[in-house]
């Protein structure tokens, strides 16, 4: 029996003590996660503080604005030479906007050349030709003519050739009906066994541009029998 008792106390000791041997780890245990809490918090804290630091958020602000500032200045740049190229592309397009036409008028120009140098020198003044044996011969100096005005007619051709090309056409408009929005009537007069109002003679060719009129034909009218 007094075995039994003994054990008993033996073991109510051994609890106790264990009891107190494991409550200080908890405690300790506790301290270390109260001591854990504070530093996050406090880093927490500095971060916002941070955030809200008004020499950081000025610093960020300045940034910015700089950027904008450049992004700005580059775009009135490009702006700026974009409006420079296209100035200077207008300004050649206009220039050189006839360069087509003019290079067609140099065959034109050619052909008229020939036909200045196929008249002798001796026939290019008056004075020089009434003193040369050219003058003297009729069937040279008709000959001379003739290929004068061969190649005369040939740079006329050629050069109505040329115009058209460019949408540029005669407009002769003889026996037909009088049109005052293409036709400049110069005179008029009646004309037996023609209708009144019809244009019977041309004195300058009407030209049209791509159906627009560039001149006016100028023209006689006939006029009604009183």
């Amino acid at each position: 029996m007094l075995s039994v008792i003994r054990n008993a106390a033996v073991a109510s000791a051994r609890s106790s003590t264990a009891r107190v041997t494991a409550l200080p780890l908890r405690r300790a245990y506790a301290t270390e996660n109260n001591n854990e809490q504070p530093k996050e918090e406090k880093a927490a804290a500095e971060e916002k503080k941070d955030e809200n630091d008004p020499s950081k958020l000025l610093a960020e602000k300045d940034k910015k604005i700089a950027e904008l500032q450049d992004a700005y200045i580059r775009c009135l740049a490009d702006q700026e030479n974009l409006r420079e190229r296209t100035r200077k592309e207008i300004q050649s397009a206009q220039e050189f906007a006839i360069q087509k036409f003019a290079k067609d008028l140099l065959d034109t120009v050619d052909i008229l050349g020939m036909a200045l140098t196929a008249v002798p020198e001796d026939l290019r003044s008056k004075q020089a030709a009434l003193e040369s044996e050219l003058a003297k011969d009729v069937e040279k100096l008709a000959d001379q003519l003739t290929n004068l005005y061969t190649g005369v007619s040939m740079t006329e051709t050629e050069l109505v050739k040329t115009l058209k090309r460019h949408g540029v056409e005669q407009d002769d408009p003889v026996d037909t009906a009088f049109d005052p929005n293409k036709h400049q009537a110069l005179f008029q007069t009646p004309i037996p066994g023609k209708e009144a109002g019809t244009v019977f003679v041309v004195q300058k060719l009407g030209y049209t541009l791509k159906g627009r009129v560039l001149r006016p034909a100028q023209v006689g009218v006939v006029a009604e029998s009183q």
